[in-house]
Order: structure tokens, then C-alpha cells, then sequence
């Protein structure tokens, strides 16, 4: 299971990623017009389609458990990760055996496999250091150089752009529908609403070359995780 998710689901669980040419490629073809929303408002109505910026930042901690397919694995991966503030903690397992983790304390932070350890790169730090519980609420207006207007399969999606990536928000809704980043690109599919709030149900992710479909299971608020997790 070498590099199956390790760097690429810190992305898919913050704001996802991958930017493969042919991708490049195919959404330089696409018509995307100025959006008449600012970035700063997409990313409101964004908060607001989860379930409002107030409940959001009510919540202190999380709990994911997803599970991931894809036709390069050798089987069904499960995979645990608890969220506090900035500190994170992921455990994919095989079989019933833990197969790789990652762990971030909220300054410094390493990914584990198969009895390695790899210190996470300094220059991947500041980033981290800005997530939070929810990730939706680490999103920055200033992050974003141009809001666009695109079209995908009849629908419009009001654009993030940044030197980072793409992030398509449905024009109707306001929820995240797709990211192209240089991690990864991922879309999800459906969302799933526990205590309120809404969280991706079903993701398509592509990452080192590989499809995979993340799906979420169950999803855990305000209990169960301590600081003690993140040691």
C-alpha cells in the first residue's frame, strides 16, 4: 500500500487536491466568466450551506470514520481521524491491522508506514498550523486571486482560484462540489448531516495516480477525543 493515502487525504479532508497536465488540460477548455460574488461571499454561503459559521465553530472536536476503495488497493481500507483545534490524528488499517498513520500535535507532526517514520516537511507546517476542527471554517478570502463562473454538465459553479488550485462551489446550493489541486483532485458526491451539519458523504478522489472512493461512515462530535491523542 505504498503512498496510497498518506500526504493526498490530509488534502482530501482539508480542502483537497491533485493536478495531473491532462486535467490541466481540459479545464483550460472550459468558459468561465467573472462571478459576481467575491470570494469572501462564496466562502459565507459555503459556511452557511454546512449549517451556519456560529454551529460550526461551536464544534471542539471530531471524529471521521471512512472507508476507502479503489482498484489499485488490495481490499477495503478503513480509516479513523480525530480532529481538535489544529492537532489531527489518522489511522488507515487492513484487515485489522494498522497499516499507516499521520499525526499533526499543532506544531510539528510526522506520517507512519509500514514502522517508518517521515518528520511532515517544514514548509508544510504553516498550513497546518491554520486548520481547525472544521475545515470548511481554515478557508481565507485573501487565499483566492479570482472567483470564476463555470459551467459543468448544465450546472454553474461559482470558482475559488489560487496558485493552490480550483475550488468549484454549486452556484445553488453553496457546498464544495470539486478541487484540482497539485496534491490531488477529489469530488464529492453526496453529503451526509449529522447534528445539523453537513459533512462529505462520498468523494472520488485521485491521488499518486490512483482512483480511489472515500466513504464516510460515521461521523462523531464534541466526544471522544482528547489532548492526549495528539501525543
Amino acid at each position: 500500500m505504498k503512498k496510497i493515502i498518506i500526504p493526498f487525504f490530509c488534502a482530501v479532508l482539508c480542502s483537497t487536491s491533485i493536478a495531473a497536465q491532462t486535467t490541466t488540460a481540459s479545464t483550460a477548455r472550459v468558459e468561465a466568466v467573472k462571478s459576481k460574488l467575491t470570494a469572501k461571499e462564496v466562502i459565507d454561503n459555503y459556511l452557511k450551506a454546512l449549517g451556519g459559521k456560529d454551529k460550526l465553530e461551536s464544534v471542539r472536536t471530531v471524529i471521521v470514520e471512512n472507508t476507502i476503495t479503489g482498484d489499485a488497493l488490495p481490499g477495503e481500507i478503513g480509516m479513523t481521524a480525530k480532529k481538535m483545534g489544529n492537532k489531527f490524528k489518522s489511522e488507515q488499517s487492513f484487515m485489522g491491522q494498522v497499516a499507516s498513520s499521520q499525526l499533526f500535535d499543532g506544531e510539528k507532526g510526522y506520517f507512519q508506514q509500514m514502522g517508518q517514520k517521515t518528520e511532515i516537511p517544514a514548509d508544510k507546517l504553516a498550513e497546518l498550523k491554520k486548520g481547525r476542527a472544521i475545515d470548511a471554517l481554515a478557508y481565507d478570502a485573501d487565499n483566492y486571486s479570482s472567483v470564476t463562473v463555470e459551467k459543468l454538465d448544465g450546472k454553474d459553479y461559482n470558482v475559488l482560484n489560487s496558485d493552490k488550485g480550483k475550488f468549484y462551489f454549486d452556484a445553488t446550493t453553496g457546498l464544495l462540489y470539486k478541487s484540482l489541486a497539485k496534491e490531488g483532485n477529489a469530488i464529492i458526491k453526496s453529503y451526509m448531516t449529522v447534528d445539523g451539519i453537513k459533512f462529505p458523504q462520498e468523494i472520488q478522489a485521485v491521488g499518486n495516480g490512483q482512483n480511489l472512493t472515500i466513504k464516510t461512515t460515521k461521523v462523531t462530535l464534541n466526544s471522544g477525543v482528547s489532548d492526549a491523542d495528539f501525543k
